[in-house]
């Protein structure tokens, strides 16, 4: 089947073309002739079958193109999904006069507000966001006819579900709702049942969760060998590479992209602990290919939509199995091939992950490449844009300053102190306060 007989106009034909969209994914081909006549819709999918131009089109189709209101909205869990479906949306846009808007958090709300002053008809956005808006009536649903939950599994597990439920009770009762998940847990079907009209049930994920053209394999070895093997991992592969790297926390991805650099690898963090100009700067930096590795937290790393990714690498293996699902499912997509490889150092690790095969119905196999390789490490510089920036947080939500030495005014430590603060000498630092046991100090 080809995408003109699922009856699209001629300006979302022409787009699709362009992007080389030849034919369309079975949800795609199963969930567009369903929307494009305004009933409701749940659908099961794994992550990179095209889910977005399965809702995406329709919506485009059932604009009021005259009508400069919203018209259409679609909510995702993190800011980075929002970007990218809206990114896409505007694609099938390109020949047609639909406007289409994100609205996320982390963005001046001032400019959001510009945007959409100036009229915007299907707006992708965040929960929070959104009610952000709603409250103070810069979003309007009056004029909504179809309200869209992209990856509605992950909105249940990051807790936006009650947001998500306050919104849909604030969209007009006869809307149409297109609900898309990988996974149908109880709190997603009751609102399939008490949100939705006879919605039609639309499945292709069959047995397995987990995408065939994805190569998975596990590397077991000792914790300390991990940034080596990495390396080895990176350094064997077939070129032209790019991988996306998962670690567990902020400050572990910071650390590791640093280790690649060292060992000559061009790699960059993304977690989000990084303002919203350095998302974006990184985030290019990844979609052009300008470097090698992408070091990413699970949150940041949700709703990544870039096709040329060829390896996935779990060097903090994941607890979760559907979480291991969404985190290999960033390669492999547009009908390509990838490769994922999950570092295991201990016992429990591979436990959870033969959990995690049985669960996905999934082969994982023993990494062919079982001898680390050694490297050299280099310098690397501080001004390199290549590189992360390993910084702490610190308990006010920003980062510890650079240590100074040889300078007055220093606190206890080699920080630089505020200059309007008188500086202590380390003998009276703190020193008001009582020792466990002793008498307290009597205070005029």
């Amino acid at each position: 089947m080809s995408f003109s007989e699922l009856k699209i106009s001629q300006p979302v034909l022409r787009a699709l073309a362009q992007m080389n969209f030849k034919e369309p994914t079975p949800i795609q081909t199963q969930a567009i002739p369903v929307a494009l006549q305004g009933k409701d819709i749940v659908g099961q999918a794994k992550t990179g079958t095209g889910k977005t131009a399965a809702f995406g089109i329709p919506l485009l189709e059932r604009l009021f193109q005259e009508q400069l209101a919203v018209q259409a909205i679609v909510l995702v869990p993190t800011r980075e999904l929002a970007i990218q479906v809206k990114e896409e949306i505007s694609q099938f846009a390109k020949y047609t006069e639909a406007r289409v808007l994100a609205v996320y958090g982390g963005e001046d709300i001032n400019k959001q507000i510009h945007s959409l002053q100036k009229g915007a008809q299907i707006v992708v956005g965040t929960p929070g966001r959104f009610i952000d808006h709603l409250q103070r009536r810069t979003i309007s649903l009056k004029h909504v006819h179809a309200v869209v939950l992209d990856e509605a599994d992950r909105m249940l597990d990051m807790g936006f579900i009650d947001d998500v439920k306050y919104i849909l009770s604030q969209a007009p009762k006869d809307r149409q709702t297109m609900l898309f998940s990988a996974t149908m847990p109880g709190a997603i079907i009751e609102i399939a049942q008490k949100q939705m009209r006879s919605p039609q049930s639309i499945r292709v994920s069959e047995d397995k969760l987990t995408v065939e053209a994805i190569k998975q394999f596990y590397w077991s070895l000792d914790p300390r060998e991990k940034p080596d093997a990495l390396a080895t991992i990176l350094k064997n592969a077939p070129k032209p590479l790019l991988a996306l790297v998962f670690c567990r926390t902020k400050f572990g991805a910071d650390r590791v992209g640093r280790m690649l650099c060292e060992r000559g690898f061009k790699a960059l963090a993304l977690h989000g602990n990084l303002t919203q100009a350095r998302r974006d700067h990184v985030m290019n930096k990844f979609k052009s290919g300008a470097i090698d590795a992408l070091v990413a937290t699970d949150l940041a790393a949700r709703g990544l939509n870039v096709p040329d990714v060829t390896h996935v690498i779990n060097y903090d293996p994941s607890n979760d199995p559907l979480t291991y699902v969404h985190r290999i499912g960033r390669t492999a997509r547009a009908g390509k091939e990838g490769e994922a490889v999950s570092l295991v150092s201990n016992v429990a690790e591979i436990k959870q992950l033969r959990l995690t095969a049985r669960m996905a119905n999934a082969e994982i196999k023993e990494y062919p490449i079982n001898k680390v390789e050694r490297f050299e490490r280099v310098a690397v510089p501080q001004a390199d844009d290549t590189q992360t920036h390993l910084q702490r947080p610190d308990n006010r939500g920003g980062r510890y300053p650079q240590r100074h030495s040889g300078q007055q005014g220093l606190r206890q430590g080699g920080f630089r102190s505020n200059s309007r603060m008188r500086p202590q000498s380390p003998r009276s630092f703190g020193s008001e306060r009582p020792q466990r046991g002793g008498r307290r100090p009597r205070y005029r």
